[in-house]
């Protein structure tokens, strides 16, 4: 299976420093939902791991959260992308959880889901700890310059070999270009 885990805002859609708190505010980078499709379209399973803060703050609850996230694949949906699954970690950063980015256990659980290592599978994030929890999970970082790139680009400490774009739609097509076709491996 070729699987590639994207964070969501920053990366998929525009970030914000008061965060998303409703679906009105969820707005797409242009081009990253048919980013998606491009990966769709080359076998890949997208899904997302994000940090989600805003719960455990009661900026918003679990009802908004996940209309947040129907918005975001109904979008998908209209240029042919489809996300697979939607990892997040509800909790604060004074919590001192195992999902919540930097540390990786939401990657484990993408990981324990879909049977599978973490071993080159691309991680795409705005900002250090999305690379972080996916580079010690074997993963291949993929710094985007949207959202908080910028700025996580300029105060660098980026783990080994992390590859920087301006934006997802860039990064697909990079992957796409140097990404060998599948090998069909007959079972008999």
């Amino acid at each position: 299976m070729k699987l590639v885990i994207l964070d969501r805002d920053g990366v998929i859609n525009h970030d914000s420093p008061d965060f998303i708190k409703s679906p009105a505010e969820w707005l797409p980078i242009p081009g990253s939902m048919e980013a998606i499709a491009r990966l769709n379209q080359a076998g890949y399973r997208v899904v997302v791991a994000s940090n989600q803060s805003g719960i455990a703050r009661e900026l918003f609850d679990m009802t908004i959260l996940n209309a947040i996230h129907q918005k975001m694949h109904n979008l998908a949906q209209q240029v042919g992308a489809d996300i697979d699954a939607v990892f997040f970690c509800p909790h604060a950063a004074a919590d001192n959880c195992d999902c919540r980015k930097p540390k990786p256990g939401m990657f484990t659980e993408i990981s324990q889901r879909y049977k599978i290592s973490l071993k080159g599978v691309p991680v795409v994030g705005d900002s250090l700890r999305d690379l972080q929890a996916g580079y010690v999970s074997g993963c291949v970082p993929y710094l985007v310059l949207t959202g908080k790139g910028e700025k996580t680009h300029a105060t660098g400490g980026l783990p080994p070999g992390t590859m920087v774009f301006p934006d997802l739609a860039a990064m697909v097509t990079h992957l796409l270009k140097t990404s060998t076709p599948p090998t069909l491996h007959v079972v008999s």
